[in-house]
C-alpha cells in the first residue's frame, strides 16, 4: 500500500501563487509515477501534471503549462506542484495519485486540497 498525504491548498486571488505539496509513505517502492490531478465543479476529473518516478518525465495538461511547475523530491517520495499565474478557472479539488509498477493506471490516491481563485 502507498499513503498519500497532501497538502498546500487554500485561497489566493488571481494571479497569484501556490505549492501544493503530497508525500508518498508506505511501499514507496512501487511508485512508476505520480501525478496531480484536479476536478471542478460540474467537470470531469482531469490530469494536470505528472513526473514519471526513474527518468523524470513529465507531462503537463495544454491549460496549465508555461503556469504549472511539477517536481519531486526523490529521497522523500514528495512531489510537489508549482502554481504560478493562477486563474479563477484552475478552482478545484486537487488529488495526488501514484501510478504503481507494473500497473495500468493510478491506483493509489490522496483525499485532494481545495484550490480556490477569486477574480
Amino acid at each position: 500500500q502507498v499513503q498519500l498525504g497532501e497538502s498546500g491548498g487554500g485561497l489566493v486571488q488571481a494571479g497569484g501563487s501556490l505549492r501544493l505539496s503530497c508525500a508518498a509513505s508506505g511501499r514507496t517502492f512501487l511508485i512508476y509515477a505520480m501525478a496531480w490531478f484536479r476536478q471542478a465543479p460540474g467537470k470531469e476529473r482531469e490530469l494536470v501534471a505528472s513526473k514519471r518516478w526513474s527518468g523524470g518525465s513529465t507531462y503537463y495538461a495544454d491549460s496549465v503549462k508555461g503556469r504549472f511547475t511539477i517536481s519531486r523530491e526523490n529521497a522523500k517520495y514528495t512531489v510537489y506542484l508549482q502554481m504560478n499565474s493562477l486563474k479563477p478557472e484552475d478552482t478545484a479539488v486537487y488529488y495526488c495519485a501514484v501510478h504503481p509498477i507494473g500497473g495500468d493506471k493510478y491506483t493509489y490516491w490522496g483525499q485532494g486540497t481545495q484550490v480556490t481563485v477569486s477574480s
